[in-house]
């Protein structure tokens, strides 16, 4: 992965929601900015351009001149912060985007002899705010914007998009859904909640909010909890996992992700083993022909 610095522009009137604080609305107990902030939490530099508010993790701040003068404008002000050769542009209201398409921009961009690349959405338009840039051309084309125009407030992206070679990127269909309307947000909610990812998305979001970097096999809880509930008591789930949690913290105390993943498992697979035993002692009404 190519170094690179990350602009996420948060500073919209968000006049299609009445004016409500769009960064700050929650989709899956997650505000859009933290969804956003959590895709491209590897940047060097994140710079988030509107009002400063608590963020899941730190950022540099700065304003647009004139604030809400658009989002010309708002990259003008953020792309002064940036030191890397290249740059991650977002919008704050991305409640899908994930990392494979942030590499995917960031590698087409590293590989290719392009200016910046953008993603496509389905339907095949361009989304400049959901793209990454190589500084240089975009410093450039901002100033002479900025003297071709006397200010960049509110100028249209296309002017900007035009004098760029760039290369598109078709990433997946949720990538840029972004949240301009209130249907918009209900419609985020309620998909992040469908049966077949709402696991997931509740699992990214536990480890989010409690800072923690590790992919733990899923489906070996799952099995665990299963069977705690079903060869002792219902309640022995959850604490059955949990106690899980805490003897493979202090098993992988120091460790590297990897090997604390693996400690997970293997208290995962103590634990079941454990509870189908004690299944069978149940099913064999305790005699003294147990093994």
């Amino acid at each position: 992965m190519t170094a690179y610095d990350a602009i996420v522009l948060a500073g919209g009137a968000a006049e299609r929601l009445g004016g409500a604080d769009k960064p700050g609305l929650r989709v899956g107990g997650r505000a859009l900015l933290d969804r956003v902030l959590a895709a491209c939490a590897d940047a060097g530099t994140t710079v988030v351009v509107g009002g400063r508010r608590p963020t899941s993790r730190p950022v540099l701040w700065t304003r647009e001149v004139p604030p809400g003068g658009g989002p010309l404008a708002a990259l003008g002000a953020g792309i002064r912060h940036v030191s890397a050769e290249t740059v991650l542009v977002l919008s704050a209201d991305l409640p899908f985007l994930d990392g494979a398409t942030v590499r995917s921009l960031l590698d087409a961009v590293r590989t290719g002899a392009c200016e910046g690349a953008v993603c496509t959405d389905p339907d095949g338009r361009d989304q400049p705010l959901v793209a990454a840039y190589r500084v240089e051309p975009l410093r450039r084309e901002l100033a002479l914007l900025a003297t071709e125009h006397g200010s960049l407030a509110g100028l249209p992206l296309r002017l900007l998009t035009a004098e760029l070679a760039l290369e598109r990127v078709e990433a997946g269909p949720l990538a840029s859904f972004d949240c301009d309307t209130w249907e918009d947000v209900a419609a985020a909610r309620a998909r992040i909640r469908d049966h077949g990812t709402v696991l997931d998305e509740w699992i990214t979001t536990v480890k989010s909010e409690l800072g923690i970097e590790l992919d733990v096999d899923t489906g070996v809880l799952l099995d665990l909890a299963r069977d705690a509930a079903h060869g002792v008591a219902r309640p022995a789930a959850p604490l059955t996992t949990f106690l899980v949690g805490y003897a493979a913290a202090k098993a992988s105390s120091g460790a590297s992700p990897e090997d604390a993943a693996a400690a997970v498992a293997d208290a995962a697979r103590k634990a079941a083993a454990l509870a189908l035993r004690w299944e069978e002692e149940t099913e064999a009404g305790g005699g003294t022909g147990t093994p």
